[in-house]
């Protein structure tokens, strides 16, 4: 699967008010890639003071770097979110903000070339009564925002990635780097080729109680998150 965490930073809230920053970074099998789509955009016309507290973005600057108007990087940002799935926390913003602009350049809405997932939606569907701002669920999770002073669409869609693939169950490949010509230092570790360790002389380490109430955490919030829960309950006994 190939998604595009995106973010954005515009004028203000509010019907005409236009995208001055677009920051994606692409996932492909729940893994960084390193490609990402980053640019400043003259919005053409003022920014709200309050926006601009928050981003930090002034309308002098973006004039003195010759930032392109959205119709100079459109075709570029719709071939890089294309056939993706698009992961946006409070998604019904940011994909108004860039369907508005579709609509005065004449093309069609975003639901058109890719699919939508809202981790605003999903978080608080799994933290009911909870915050579930960015910087929350960083805290939630452990993810280490200290260096986001103001809010930029690219920082933003980075740490939001790191959000996005703990909510969902971290990584899903356990994988080794190794020296290996074929597969660029990375292979796949095999399970199978353990079959024939002798095991009889192992120790047995047991859990401590803190790691067991650490593994219990972590089966409820699969339960909550799996339709057929964790299937480690069903080897309890």
């Amino acid at each position: 699967m190939r998604q595009v965490v995106l973010d954005t930073e515009t004028t203000g809230i509010g019907e005409g008010h236009r995208i001055l920053e677009i920051g994606c970074v692409e996932v492909i099998e729940r893994k960084l890639t390193g490609r990402h789509f980053h640019k400043y955009i003259n919005p053409q016309r003022e920014i709200d003071p309050e926006a601009q507290a928050v981003h930090g973005i002034s309308m002098e600057w973006l004039t003195e770097t010759n930032a392109p108007f959205f119709g100079d990087v459109v075709d570029e940002f719709r071939e890089f979110i294309d056939g993706a799935q698009l992961v946006i926390h409070n998604a019904a913003f940011d994909v108004g903000m860039m369907d508005y602009e579709f609509r005065l350049l004449g093309l069609s809405p975003t639901i058109e070339i890719c699919s939508v997932l809202d981790t605003l939606k999903m978080a608080r569907d799994m933290f009911p009564g909870s915050r579930v701002s960015l910087d929350a669920l960083c805290k939630r999770y452990d993810i280490d925002n200290s260096h986001r002073e103001l809010h930029g669409a690219l920082l933003d869609s980075e740490i939001l990635a790191d959000v996005y693939l703990a909510m969902t169950g971290g990584q899903t490949a356990l994988i080794l780097a190794v020296e290996d010509d074929n597969k660029d230092g990375i292979v796949e570790l095999d399970l199978d080729q353990l079959g024939g360790v002798d095991t009889t002389n192992l120790p047995v380490i047991r859990a401590l109680a803190d790691e067991i109430n650490a593994h219990n955490k972590m089966l409820e919030l699969i339960d909550k998150k799996s339709e057929n829960g964790a299937i480690w309950r069903s080897l309890e006994g």
